[in-house]
């Protein structure tokens, strides 16, 4: 069982794709509000969308 990670705040690096994105995919399902840092700025974009569409707190920042 996981613990909650509710109220907290995780900075993922490189989380437009990939193993950054498996863990902030992760993070944010486990209640964190997550920010997105990636060089890739249209990925970034677009997960962002996705995920603020599915009720996350979702920042991006390049």
């Amino acid at each position: 069982m996981m613990k909650s990670l509710e109220g907290k705040v995780a900075i993922v690096t490189g989380a437009s794709s990939g193993l950054g994105k498996a863990t902030l995919l992760k993070f944010a399902a486990l209640g964190a509000t997550v920010v997105n840092w990636d060089v890739n700025q249209e990925r970034g974009q677009a997960l962002e969308a996705e995920l603020t569409q599915n009720g996350h707190q979702l920042p991006f920042l390049w």
